[in-house]
């Protein structure tokens, strides 16, 4: 209760010394929610994700009949040819002309192109989707990362201005002793220079504190001159559910669950389809084809609806025969390009898998360092607040010297500072473990 009052107090005095830009206070599933709304990266993979989903679309479309109609209207002024009982007459004249067509154009065969770029395309929008996801785990990281510096730092403050207030006091009591004849004038000139030293210690603290607020600002992309004044979690040292498992296991389970490991095998099966539609050039290809063609020209006495319904309408229904013989290696190329892509794909995910490796096995070691660094510095500031407390008590009575008094007080704010250290690196220790596992899941109730 008195850290938090205390925190409190801290928050608003900050808060008032900082009136001059405005302030957005927030939790961690606010600070999240605005990461995604203005990543540029995950928005940009959001709008790549409307074009591979129109893709897929168009490929799929792309077994169905392709129909086009055209139409033209024009005026045709010089030398006009007609045929009139068996001659050829030529004039100059002007004539008024109206054409219309009507294609459509459905593939019989072409090397399997279609069922191949259907297939592809329908990988790559799924790989999209795993890729957006893992961005927005990516988003979630980078947030925590810098919220939780942010608390850190905040508590750093609170800590450093803690030990000021309780150093003052300690300076007023010295200040007594020292009229009292109890101590020497050299113990309260010790103390004060303390004190001013201390000042600055939270003066930097502060300013630190600042500096990573607007580092979070700028990553949650606001508005110009607003500071985000982050909310508490609950910092509770709790051993994950995944530390007792297997490196192995913890590998395996990477394997299945990292959206960009499953977003690299999708992009390797597409690039392989699309590799075998850019084999589908070197085979015949058959196609069936139906033309409805008509016109109307002015020479004709007769009505338009009579000359482009009646008269002039011609129909060709049939099948087209492409044989590829010589294409100045334009389909070989393709086929190479598409070869590489695929390779390029195969060495990419390989290189994912083994860099996934390295990340499991350094995040799992670093939890269990973490884990000690907790258990550590909490006896370290067990055993400093004991002997902070016993020498106070023995410079009191005038047992202990300065000197004592003020290594007692230092290694109790050291001990202070390493445990609350300790406990967000445990705390974001968890986080890192989880994202390297591709578990993070975006929106859980991360922080109370």
């Amino acid at each position: 209760m008195k850290k938090l009052l205390i925190t409190s107090l801290i928050l608003g005095a900050f808060i008032g010394e900082i009136k001059a830009q405005d302030t957005l206070r927030i939790n961690f599933r606010e600070a999240v929610q605005i990461g995604l709304n203005h990543n540029l990266t995950y928005q940009s993979l959001q709008n790549q994700q409307e074009v591979l989903k129109i893709e897929k679309k168009a490929a799929v479309l792309g077994h169905l009949p392709s129909l086009n109609l055209s139409n033209n209207t024009f005026r045709q002024i010089g030398q006009q040819f007609q045929q009139v009982e068996g001659e050829l007459i030529v004039t100059t004249e002007a004539n008024n002309i109206i054409t219309a067509n009507l294609n459509t154009n459905m593939p019989i065969f072409n090397g399997a192109r279609r069922i191949n770029t259907t297939r592809a395309t329908h990988y790559f929008e799924e790989a999209g989707k795993y890729g957006l996801e893992r961005a927005a785990q990516d988003v979630m990281f980078n947030v925590a990362q810098q919220y939780l510096q942010v608390l850190l730092d905040q508590e750093l403050y609170r800590i450093a201005l803690e030990n000021l207030e309780n150093q003052k006091k300690q300076l007023e009591q010295i200040e007594g002793f020292v009229q009292a004849g109890l101590r020497t004038l050299s113990d309260q000139y010790n103390q004060q220079s303390e004190v001013a030293r201390l000042e600055t210690v939270a003066l930097n603290a502060k300013i630190q504190w600042e500096t990573d607020a607007w580092v979070l600002a700028e990553t949650l992309q606001l508005e110009p001159n607003v500071l985000p004044v982050v909310e508490p979690v609950s910092i509770v040292p709790m051993e994950s559910e995944y530390f007792n498992m297997p490196l192995d296991e913890l590998f395996d389970l990477a394997l299945q669950r990292r959206k960009d490991f499953q977003q690299q095998q999708l992009m390797e099966n597409g690039n392989k389809r699309m590799l075998a539609a850019s084999k589908a050039a070197y085979y015949p290809q058959i196609n069936a084809f139906f033309n409805y063609n008509t016109f109307y020209t002015s020479f004709d006495e007769r009505s338009i609806n009579a000359q482009l319904w009646q008269i002039f309408p011609q129909q060709s229904l049939g099948f087209s025969l492409n044989i590829p013989i010589f294409n100045n290696f334009n389909n070989k190329a393709n086929v190479v390009r598409s070869k590489v892509q695929f390779h390029n794909q195969q060495l990419e995910r390989m290189a994912l898998e083994r860099r996934i490796g390295q990340e499991i096995k350094l995040s799992y070691e670093n939890y269990k360092a973490a884990i000690k660094r907790e258990e550590a510095t909490k006896v370290q500031l067990t055993a400093a607040v004991e002997a902070q407390s016993a020498i106070s008590e023995r410079f009191r009575l005038g047992v202990s010297n300065f000197v004592d008094l003020s290594q007692a007080n230092q290694q109790l704010v050291t001990a202070q500072s390493d445990y609350a250290q300790a406990l967000y690196t445990l705390f974001f220790q968890e986080i890192i473990l989880r994202y390297a596992l591709g578990v993070l899941e975006v929106g859980e109730q991360t922080a109370e």
